[in-house]
Protein backbone atom coordinates (compact mmCIF):
# COMPACT_ATOMS: atom_id res chain seq x y z
CA UNK A 1 0.00 0.00 0.00
CA UNK A 2 1.05 3.61 -0.52
CA UNK A 3 1.41 5.68 2.63
CA UNK A 4 3.17 8.89 3.55
CA UNK A 5 4.60 7.56 6.80
CA UNK A 6 6.01 3.99 6.82
CA UNK A 7 4.85 1.41 9.36
CA UNK A 8 7.23 -1.46 10.16
CA UNK A 9 5.93 -4.32 12.30
CA UNK A 10 7.80 -7.18 13.97
CA UNK A 11 5.47 -9.95 15.05
CA UNK A 12 6.12 -13.04 17.12
CA UNK A 13 4.71 -14.78 20.16
CA UNK A 14 5.84 -14.44 23.76
CA UNK A 15 9.30 -15.95 24.08
CA UNK A 16 10.05 -15.77 20.36
CA UNK A 17 12.95 -13.33 20.70
CA UNK A 18 11.39 -10.27 19.07
CA UNK A 19 13.09 -7.97 21.59
CA UNK A 20 16.56 -8.80 20.24
CA UNK A 21 15.32 -8.12 16.72
CA UNK A 22 14.04 -4.74 17.87
CA UNK A 23 17.53 -3.83 19.11
CA UNK A 24 18.90 -4.52 15.63
CA UNK A 25 16.33 -2.20 14.05
CA UNK A 26 17.04 0.49 16.63
CA UNK A 27 20.71 0.32 15.64
CA UNK A 28 19.74 0.79 11.98
CA UNK A 29 17.57 3.79 12.91
CA UNK A 30 20.39 5.32 14.98
CA UNK A 31 23.03 4.78 12.31
CA UNK A 32 20.89 6.13 9.48
CA UNK A 33 19.51 9.08 11.47
CA UNK A 34 15.90 7.90 11.30
CA UNK A 35 13.45 9.18 13.91
CA UNK A 36 11.28 6.17 14.76
CA UNK A 37 8.29 5.90 17.05
CA UNK A 38 8.66 2.57 18.88
CA UNK A 39 5.38 0.93 19.95
CA UNK A 40 5.22 -2.18 22.13
CA UNK A 41 2.42 -4.62 21.50
CA UNK A 42 1.85 -5.05 25.24
CA UNK A 43 0.50 -1.49 25.34
CA UNK A 44 -2.49 -2.68 23.29
CA UNK A 45 -3.54 -5.38 25.72
CA UNK A 46 -7.09 -4.75 26.93
CA UNK A 47 -6.36 -5.42 30.61
CA UNK A 48 -3.58 -4.45 32.99
CA UNK A 49 -1.98 -7.14 35.15
CA UNK A 50 -4.56 -7.21 37.94
CA UNK A 51 -7.48 -6.82 35.53
CA UNK A 52 -6.19 -9.74 33.45
CA UNK A 53 -6.18 -12.02 36.49
CA UNK A 54 -9.82 -11.10 37.15
CA UNK A 55 -10.75 -11.57 33.47
CA UNK A 56 -9.10 -15.00 33.40
CA UNK A 57 -10.92 -16.05 36.56
CA UNK A 58 -14.24 -14.91 35.10
CA UNK A 59 -13.51 -16.77 31.87
CA UNK A 60 -12.79 -19.96 33.78
CA UNK A 61 -16.08 -19.60 35.63
CA UNK A 62 -17.73 -19.59 32.21
CA UNK A 63 -15.71 -22.72 31.30
CA UNK A 64 -13.46 -20.80 28.96
CA UNK A 65 -10.03 -22.22 29.76
CA UNK A 66 -8.27 -20.76 26.73
CA UNK A 67 -8.65 -17.02 27.35
CA UNK A 68 -5.22 -15.49 26.75
CA UNK A 69 -3.20 -12.49 25.58
CA UNK A 70 -2.91 -14.18 22.18
CA UNK A 71 -6.62 -13.81 21.41
CA UNK A 72 -8.59 -10.80 20.21
CA UNK A 73 -10.80 -10.56 23.31
CA UNK A 74 -7.81 -9.66 25.49
CA UNK A 75 -6.47 -7.02 23.10
CA UNK A 76 -7.41 -3.68 21.56
CA UNK A 77 -6.96 -4.77 17.94
CA UNK A 78 -9.29 -2.09 16.49
CA UNK A 79 -7.22 0.57 18.25
CA UNK A 80 -4.00 -0.97 16.92
CA UNK A 81 -5.43 -1.01 13.40
CA UNK A 82 -6.45 2.65 13.81
CA UNK A 83 -2.93 3.60 14.94
CA UNK A 84 -1.32 1.95 11.91
CA UNK A 85 -3.89 3.51 9.57
CA UNK A 86 -3.72 7.03 11.02
CA UNK A 87 0.05 7.05 11.27
CA UNK A 88 0.44 5.80 7.71
CA UNK A 89 -1.90 8.46 6.39
CA UNK A 90 -0.81 11.50 8.41
CA UNK A 91 1.86 10.58 10.97
CA UNK A 92 -0.52 10.86 13.94
CA UNK A 93 -2.00 8.47 16.47
CA UNK A 94 -2.40 7.67 20.14
CA UNK A 95 -0.12 5.41 22.16
CA UNK A 96 0.52 4.41 25.75
CA UNK A 97 3.08 2.27 27.58
CA UNK A 98 2.69 -0.90 29.59
CA UNK A 99 4.94 -0.76 32.66
CA UNK A 100 6.38 -4.25 32.99
CA UNK A 101 8.35 -3.87 36.23
CA UNK A 102 9.21 -1.48 39.03
CA UNK A 103 12.11 0.02 37.09
CA UNK A 104 9.83 1.02 34.21
CA UNK A 105 7.04 2.12 36.53
CA UNK A 106 9.04 4.33 38.92
CA UNK A 107 9.45 7.38 36.61
CA UNK A 108 5.68 7.41 36.06
CA UNK A 109 4.72 7.08 39.70
CA UNK A 110 2.55 4.07 38.96
CA UNK A 111 2.56 0.42 40.04
CA UNK A 112 4.18 -2.15 37.76
CA UNK A 113 1.69 -3.97 35.57
CA UNK A 114 -0.32 -0.86 34.68
CA UNK A 115 -0.68 1.36 31.62
CA UNK A 116 0.31 4.99 31.25
CA UNK A 117 -2.42 7.33 29.96
CA UNK A 118 -3.04 7.51 26.22
CA UNK A 119 -1.06 10.31 24.55
CA UNK A 120 -0.82 11.77 21.06
CA UNK A 121 2.34 10.91 19.15
CA UNK A 122 4.90 13.69 18.98
CA UNK A 123 4.98 15.23 15.50
CA UNK A 124 7.87 14.93 13.08
CA UNK A 125 8.78 11.24 13.25
CA UNK A 126 9.96 9.38 10.15
CA UNK A 127 8.60 5.92 10.80
CA UNK A 128 6.50 3.85 13.21
CA UNK A 129 8.07 0.63 14.49
CA UNK A 130 5.86 -1.96 16.24
CA UNK A 131 7.06 -5.03 18.10
CA UNK A 132 4.51 -7.42 19.57
CA UNK A 133 2.03 -10.24 19.12
CA UNK A 134 -0.33 -8.83 16.51
CA UNK A 135 1.55 -6.81 13.88
CA UNK A 136 0.00 -8.90 11.11
CA UNK A 137 -3.29 -9.77 12.80
CA UNK A 138 -6.43 -10.29 10.72
CA UNK A 139 -9.79 -11.13 12.28
CA UNK A 140 -13.37 -10.96 11.05
CA UNK A 141 -13.59 -7.26 11.83
CA UNK A 142 -9.96 -6.08 11.90
CA UNK A 143 -7.07 -6.13 9.44
CA UNK A 144 -3.94 -4.75 11.05
CA UNK A 145 -1.63 -6.23 8.41
CA UNK A 146 -2.97 -4.13 5.52
CA UNK A 147 -1.66 -0.91 7.07
CA UNK A 148 1.97 -2.01 7.26
CA UNK A 149 4.79 -1.36 4.80
CA UNK A 150 7.19 -4.00 6.08
CA UNK A 151 6.15 -7.08 8.06
CA UNK A 152 8.73 -9.29 9.74
CA UNK A 153 8.01 -12.57 11.55
CA UNK A 154 10.22 -13.97 14.31
CA UNK A 155 9.25 -17.54 15.02
CA UNK A 156 11.72 -20.08 16.46
CA UNK A 157 10.76 -23.72 16.24
CA UNK A 158 8.18 -24.36 18.93
CA UNK A 159 10.41 -26.27 21.37
CA UNK A 160 12.98 -23.47 21.34
CA UNK A 161 10.25 -20.89 21.79
CA UNK A 162 9.00 -22.78 24.82
CA UNK A 163 12.52 -23.09 26.25
CA UNK A 164 12.99 -19.34 25.92
CA UNK A 165 9.65 -18.65 27.59
CA UNK A 166 10.18 -21.14 30.43
CA UNK A 167 13.66 -19.79 31.13
CA UNK A 168 12.55 -16.13 31.05
CA UNK A 169 9.43 -16.61 33.16
CA UNK A 170 11.19 -18.70 35.79
CA UNK A 171 14.42 -16.70 35.95
CA UNK A 172 13.19 -13.15 35.54
CA UNK A 173 9.53 -13.30 36.60
CA UNK A 174 9.61 -15.85 39.40
CA UNK A 175 7.04 -18.27 37.97
CA UNK A 176 7.12 -21.99 38.67
CA UNK A 177 7.53 -24.53 35.89
CA UNK A 178 3.93 -25.63 36.43
CA UNK A 179 2.63 -22.08 36.05
CA UNK A 180 4.54 -21.55 32.80
CA UNK A 181 3.28 -24.85 31.37
CA UNK A 182 -0.29 -23.91 32.33
CA UNK A 183 0.13 -20.62 30.45
CA UNK A 184 1.48 -22.37 27.35
CA UNK A 185 -1.45 -24.82 27.33
CA UNK A 186 -3.99 -22.05 27.90
CA UNK A 187 -2.61 -20.05 24.98
CA UNK A 188 -2.32 -22.90 22.50
CA UNK A 189 -5.75 -22.53 20.79
CA UNK A 190 -5.20 -18.77 20.32
CA UNK A 191 -1.62 -19.44 19.19
CA UNK A 192 -2.97 -21.62 16.39
CA UNK A 193 -5.84 -19.25 15.53
CA UNK A 194 -4.22 -15.81 15.81
CA UNK A 195 -0.42 -16.09 15.94
CA UNK A 196 0.53 -18.74 13.38
CA UNK A 197 -1.51 -17.29 10.45
CA UNK A 198 0.40 -14.01 10.72
CA UNK A 199 3.61 -15.65 9.51
CA UNK A 200 1.97 -16.30 6.14
CA UNK A 201 1.46 -12.53 5.73
CA UNK A 202 4.99 -11.39 6.55
CA UNK A 203 7.55 -10.19 4.03
CA UNK A 204 10.42 -11.93 5.86
CA UNK A 205 10.41 -14.67 8.50
CA UNK A 206 13.32 -15.52 10.79
CA UNK A 207 13.14 -18.99 12.31
CA UNK A 208 15.92 -20.08 14.66
CA UNK A 209 16.55 -23.84 14.68
CA UNK A 210 18.83 -25.25 17.40
CA UNK A 211 21.42 -27.90 16.59
CA UNK A 212 21.26 -29.38 20.09
CA UNK A 213 18.65 -31.64 21.65
CA UNK A 214 15.51 -29.74 22.65
CA UNK A 215 13.25 -32.78 22.83
CA UNK A 216 11.93 -31.89 26.28
CA UNK A 217 11.85 -28.10 26.47
CA UNK A 218 10.49 -28.11 30.02
CA UNK A 219 13.64 -29.51 31.61
CA UNK A 220 16.21 -27.45 29.70
CA UNK A 221 18.62 -25.68 32.02
CA UNK A 222 19.74 -23.10 29.48
CA UNK A 223 18.70 -21.60 26.16
CA UNK A 224 20.64 -22.92 23.15
CA UNK A 225 23.13 -20.27 22.13
CA UNK A 226 23.30 -18.55 18.77
CA UNK A 227 26.36 -20.65 17.88
CA UNK A 228 24.30 -23.77 18.59
CA UNK A 229 21.68 -22.75 16.04
CA UNK A 230 20.93 -22.00 12.43
CA UNK A 231 18.47 -19.36 11.27
CA UNK A 232 16.14 -20.03 8.34
CA UNK A 233 15.20 -16.77 6.58
CA UNK A 234 12.20 -16.95 4.27
CA UNK A 235 11.26 -14.19 1.81
CA UNK A 236 7.76 -13.75 0.43
CA UNK A 237 9.15 -12.17 -2.76
CA UNK A 238 12.61 -13.63 -3.44
CA UNK A 239 12.90 -11.90 -6.84
CA UNK A 240 13.96 -8.63 -5.20
CA UNK A 241 16.58 -10.21 -2.90
CA UNK A 242 20.25 -10.35 -3.92
CA UNK A 243 20.98 -13.86 -2.69
CA UNK A 244 24.52 -14.07 -4.19
CA UNK A 245 25.43 -10.95 -2.20
CA UNK A 246 24.00 -12.37 1.02
CA UNK A 247 25.76 -15.70 0.49
CA UNK A 248 29.07 -13.90 -0.06
CA UNK A 249 28.65 -11.76 3.06
CA UNK A 250 27.34 -14.48 5.37
CA UNK A 251 30.02 -17.16 5.59
CA UNK A 252 28.74 -20.76 5.79
CA UNK A 253 25.25 -19.75 4.66
CA UNK A 254 23.38 -21.69 1.99
CA UNK A 255 20.11 -21.76 0.07
CA UNK A 256 17.63 -24.42 1.16
CA UNK A 257 14.85 -23.32 -1.23
CA UNK A 258 14.55 -20.60 -3.88
CA UNK A 259 13.03 -18.28 -1.27
CA UNK A 260 15.04 -19.40 1.80
CA UNK A 261 18.58 -18.78 2.98
CA UNK A 262 20.02 -20.55 6.01
CA UNK A 263 22.67 -18.74 8.06
CA UNK A 264 24.64 -19.66 11.19
CA UNK A 265 22.85 -18.43 14.29
CA UNK A 266 25.70 -16.14 15.25
CA UNK A 267 25.24 -14.23 12.01
CA UNK A 268 21.53 -13.49 12.49
CA UNK A 269 22.11 -9.86 13.47
CA UNK A 270 24.46 -9.29 10.53
CA UNK A 271 21.91 -10.88 8.21
CA UNK A 272 19.24 -8.50 9.52
CA UNK A 273 21.51 -5.51 9.03
CA UNK A 274 22.24 -6.55 5.43
CA UNK A 275 18.60 -7.29 4.61
CA UNK A 276 16.77 -4.49 6.38
CA UNK A 277 19.06 -1.49 5.97
CA UNK A 278 18.36 -1.16 2.22
CA UNK A 279 14.66 -1.90 2.76
CA UNK A 280 14.33 0.82 5.40
CA UNK A 281 16.27 3.31 3.28
CA UNK A 282 14.01 2.48 0.34
CA UNK A 283 10.98 3.34 2.47
CA UNK A 284 12.61 6.62 3.46
CA UNK A 285 13.46 7.45 -0.17
CA UNK A 286 9.82 7.01 -1.17
CA UNK A 287 8.50 9.45 1.41
CA UNK A 288 9.11 12.73 -0.47
CA UNK A 289 7.41 11.37 -3.59
CA UNK A 290 4.27 10.66 -1.58
CA UNK A 291 3.86 14.36 -0.87
CA UNK A 292 3.87 15.33 -4.54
Amino acid sequence: MSVKHPVVAITGSSGAGTTSVTRTFEEIFRREGISAVVVEGDSFHRYDRSEMKIAMAEAEQQRNTTFSHFGEDANLLPELEALFRDYGESGVGQVRKYLHDDEEAKPHGQPAGTFTPWEDLAPGSDLLFYEGLHGAAVTEGVNVARYTDLLVGVVPIINLEWIQKVYRDKTHRGYSSEAVIDTILRRMPDYVKYICPQFSRTYVNFQRVPTVDTSNPFIARSIPTADESFVVIRFADPKVIDFPYLLSMLHDSFMSRPNCIVVPGGKMELAMQLIFTPLILRLMDKRPKRFV
